[in-house]
């Protein structure tokens, strides 16, 4: 048997069922830098480094058990097609992708190709995304049978063939030059940031994980390895819940663990719950889980807004210090990612479709299947979620009164605290000159954005085709809560 393995977001050695498979008999690793999905407005050249990074740390991995990992530049059936020419494989084995609308028709078209030239594609889960799905019921029982299914282990050798590949790039060629202030990429620091997280760093996570002064080390921080596919979901789960049976059996029982391994364990199978959804719809991307919201914000985009947005300028700090963190740093913690969006969605009125590629390409971690889902429930466009609209001011005071973070990236704001730095109107003369006022009236805005939404949302046939999106997409967990209800998050 010869084989490719087509590694996509999957780069890695350990729990990689394709290469497994491969391992069996002769096998080629494959990496396609794709100038398609690499031109798209949701790709970034953070997102070209981390991959560059795992790649270079991956190769030489894939060397010492004498295998080869190929990585070549176009589009994938030219270079499937240069591959074939080169070395007649009859084998293609990669992981299910769930990812944008691109990488969704590239995969068509590579099935068609593998039918054309009698190539056998066999395509493994990564994740606890199943395909196809007919509903929703029974889905937590089946993510948590997929999660404790044994982890496949790294092969202990490999055997690739010496042809020769001219259209090849050597991994040594792929930059990889690191920026002090984000991550990088690698199987190895995956493990290694398991590792800290479940000995430490994790501990605080439930109390700690919503303020941006405390989340960059309370979070596990896997969320970029996952995305690009350096550490499975599995491992992460069960090396979680073999940390939470040791804490439970020691005496006395630490106070904090077991809450933060819950709350995190919880987050593991959100990240595949939202995944999900665009599996079971790739419109996800471009048009409203709810169609009753078209229309919505789609004629009355300004653009002086949007730019104000992205730069960090909006005259309310914890926006603009977060949205300046994310830009240099490509992370943010999940509570200032939803407060970004509710506020371009909300106070700015900004149409999701736009602002959504744009903040893919500041996350490290762009999953496409979470990025589209949590914006539509953050822009309250789905029909079934609760309005989140949050209050920029009471986030400072909840998350960052004294003002540890804000200072950092917005110093100009550096003599203000507490109530002022909420609200830097109140602060009267010693209000910074050099700062923004208010792009909006947060009082008014948001008013506005929720009667405009309540009002689509309570006709007879927007009531009709919330219970079809339930049905198709929400979670079976009972929450008491009518869909479509409203409520602040202040």
């Amino acid at each position: 048997m010869r084989s490719v393995v087509w590694l996509k977001r999957d780069l890695r050695l350990h729990d990689h069922a394709p290469l497994s498979r491969a391992a069996e008999g002769e096998c080629l690793l494959l990496y396609v830098i794709e100038p398609a999905l690499r031109a798209a407005a949701d790709f970034d050249d953070a997102h070209a480094l981390f991959i560059n990074q795992s790649l270079r740390e991956l190769a030489p991995r894939v060397q010492a058990l004498g295998g080869r990992l190929a990585i070549a530049q176009g589009e994938v059936i030219e270079v499937l097609e240069r591959l074939r020419a080169a070395w007649s494989f009859d084998h293609l084995y990669s992981h299910e992708e769930t990812g944008n609308d691109l990488s969704y028709q590239r995969d068509r078209a590579v099935g068609a190709w593998c039918q054309r030239s009698q190539v056998q594609w066999e395509e493994f889960p990564q994740h606890g995304v199943f395909r196809p799905l007919r509903d929703r019921d029974g889905w937590a029982a089946r993510w948590r049978k997929r999660m404790n299914q044994p982890i496949t282990p790294a092969p202990q050798a490999l055997r690739s063939p010496a042809v020769s590949l001219p259209f090849a790039i050597s991994h040594e060629a792929l930059s990889e030059a690191p920026h002090p202030l984000r991550q990088r990429g690698g199987e190895n620091l995956a493990r290694e940031i398991l590792d800290e997280f479940l000995d430490h760093r994790g501990e605080q996570y439930a109390t700690q994980m919503s303020s941006p002064v405390t989340a960059y080390d309370a979070c596990s921080r896997l969320s970029a390895h996952l995305a690009w596919g350096n550490i499975s979901m599995r491992e992460i789960f069960q090396r979680s819940e073999a940390r939470a049976a040791e804490i439970r059996a020691q005496k006395p029982r630490p106070p904090y663990w077991l809450k933060s391994l819950a709350a995190h364990g919880k987050r593991l199978r959100w990240h595949c719950h939202f995944i999900q959804k665009l599996e079971d719809q790739p419109s996800l991307e471009w048009e409203n889980m709810h169609r009753a919201m078209d229309g919505l914000r789609e004629d009355e985009f300004d653009e002086d807004r949007f730019e104000a947005w992205k730069a960090g300028q909006t005259g309310y700090p914890m926006v603009d210090a977060c949205m300046r963190a994310l830009r240099e740093t490509k992370w943010i913690n999940f509570r200032m990612r939803a407060m970004l969006v509710s506020f371009a969605s909300y106070h700015l009125w900004l149409d999701w479709r736009r602002t959504a590629p744009w903040l893919a390409k500041q996350f490290l971690d762009y999953e496409p299947g979470i990025h589209y889902s949590q914006f539509q429930m953050q822009s309250g466009t789905t029909g079934i979620n609760t309005l989140r609209i949050y209050s920029p001011a009471k986030q400072v005071l909840d998350q960052d009164p004294e003002g540890t973070f804000i200072h950092r990236w917005c110093p100009e704001l550096a003599g203000l605290r507490g109530k002022q730095l909420a609200n830097p109107e109140s602060a009267g003369d010693q209000r910074p000159k050099a700062y923004p006022l208010p792009i909006v009236d947060h009082v008014t805005a948001t008013r506005e954005a929720r009667s405009r939404i309540m009002q689509l949302r309570t006709t007879q046939q927007a009531r009709a085709e919330s219970q079809a999106v339930l049905k198709k997409h929400g979670s079976r967990k009972r929450s008491g809560r009518k869909p479509g209800a409203a409520r602040a998050r202040g």
